[in-house]
C-alpha cells in the first residue's frame, strides 16, 4: 500500500504538486472541514487508496476535535458505508 502523506489542506499519495491520489478538504469555522474532492489515478484505483485517504481524513479530524461535511460523492458514500466514520460525519 502506498504511503500517505499530509499536505497544506489535504492527503496525498506520491507528489504533493502531482499527486497519484488525494483527498482535499477546507476548514470551515472553528470545527468543521468540508471534504471537497478524493482523486485516484488508474494507478491506484481498485485498491482501496480512496478509502484509506478518508480514514486519514477520519483521523485527523478526530485528532483536531473537528466534524467532517462530506461534498465530495465518495468521501460521502465511504463514511455512509462505515458506521465507525460516522462519529465525525456532518
Amino acid at each position: 500500500m502506498p504511503e500517505i502523506k499530509q499536505g497544506n489542506n489535504k492527503f496525498y499519495v506520491g507528489e504533493e504538486d502531482n499527486p497519484t491520489a488525494e483527498i482535499s478538504y477546507v476548514p470551515t469555522g472553528e470545527k468543521r472541514f468540508i471534504a471537497d474532492s478524493t482523486y485516484v489515478s488508474d494507478e491506484w484505483r481498485g485498491q482501496g487508496v480512496g478509502k484509506q485517504l478518508v480514514e486519514r481524513l477520519v483521523q485527523h479530524a478526530r485528532e483536531e476535535g473537528k466534524l467532517i461535511i462530506p461534498q465530495c460523492p465518495f468521501t460521502e458514500k465511504v463514511m455512509k458505508e462505515n458506521e465507525e466514520m460516522q462519529d465525525v460525519m456532518e
